[in-house]
């Protein structure tokens, strides 16, 4: 033992750390075009600098970020980083997600091509509305679920018109069931691994009667739960499922039973993280639809949770949503 501490030591290593600041936060950092918000990066936008100070209040030792443009070699990541001072976090990950990606097909079947709506995960351009994790800690090869077909989801239930399909195969064999993304992201904290479940789940609204956003969002929801089954190779065993799903588990658009089905899962720990006044809503819509809890970090059973919370943005242009966080104490390894 003293000789490993002895190595640590003269490496320049910390010790192993057991317990750490998990959240994640839907920025609304999204632009309508490519380079925009690197651009407004770089000249301090008033929401990247309620953003960043939100950031650096709560100060959490790994952060998923959704709503956030993805660009070539991290640029805008990178660079909103560096916005972040003091604060400022040693590795950076993301992936292209699927928002924006071109599929030349009719998806919402309005006669048009090339639209918003049209794409993979709606998206004005490749990266749009992207996600990205900013740690103290380093990350290992991920696993990136995010090119799935919807179809190939075991028992995959996808939208009718009438007594037929919405879509028909020339659809079915391009579209993925990822809106943005499904990565589990490892984390390496001393002698442990933290995995990251993480995803962006499409908002359940802007469809029709076929109800095909609404039934995307609760098959984004349940591939988790395929996942701990064991339907696409051995489940980590230490893990925080975290991102924006976009359903609130009793109120507002959305099949609400699969958001409780994955909340009741006894694989999983629901925190419920609230804020001063005791909700539990974590974002702000207005009038219409009001309140909702959209944003969830669910630790694994085995993880100890030491203490759970909601930061709300101080500036309005901090955006809608509150920034949703966990200190967790990890399982011996």
């Amino acid at each position: 033992m003293w000789l490993r501490a002895l190595f640590l030591c003269l490496w320049g290593a910390a010790a192993p750390a057991a317990e750490l600041r998990v959240a994640v936060y839907n920025a609304e950092l999204d632009r309508e075009g490519p380079g925009l918000l690197l651009r407004d990066i770089l000249r301090g936008a008033e929401d990247v600098a309620a953003a960043a100070a939100l950031i650096a209040r709560v100060s959490p030792d790994i952060l998923l970020l959704t709503r956030f443009d993805y660009d070539l070699d991290l640029a805008a990541l990178s660079a909103f980083n560096d916005r972040l001072g003091p604060a400022r976090y040693p590795h950076l990950f993301a992936l292209r997600p699927n928002t924006g990606r071109a599929t030349g097909l009719d998806l919402d079947r309005d006669g048009r091509l090339g639209e918003p709506e049209d794409a993979q995960g709606f998206g004005r351009f490749a990266g749009q509305n992207g996600m990205a994790i900013l740690s103290r800690h380093p990350f290992g090869p991920a696993r990136d679920f995010s090119a799935l077909l919807w179809r190939d989801l075991p028992g995959a239930r996808l939208p009718m018109a009438g007594a037929g399909p919405f879509w028909g195969a020339e659809v079915l064999d391009h579209l993925r069931l990822s809106t943005t993304g499904h990565w589990d992201v490892p984390v390496g904290i001393g002698d442990r691994v933290l995995h990251l479940l993480a995803f962006h789940a499409s908002p359940p609204v802007f469809d029709g009667p076929e109800d095909r956003n609404g039934l995307r969002a609760a098959e984004e929801l349940r591939f988790w739960r395929l996942y701990l089954d064991g339907a696409f190779g051995p489940p980590p065993p230490v893990f925080v499922l975290l991102g924006t799903a976009n359903i609130d588990p009793g109120k507002g658009d959305g099949r609400r039973a699969e958001m409780r089905a994955l909340l009741e899962d006894p694989r999983l720990q629901d925190p419920a993280p609230a804020d001063g006044t005791g909700g539990t809503d974590t974002a702000d819509f207005g009038a219409a639809p009001g309140r909702l809890r959209t944003d969830y970090l669910l630790p694994a059973a085995g993880i100890s949770v030491q203490a759970a919370g909601l930061a709300w943005p101080e500036a309005a242009e901090g955006g809608r949503h509150a920034l949703v966080w966990a200190d967790l104490r990890l399982p011996p390894p």
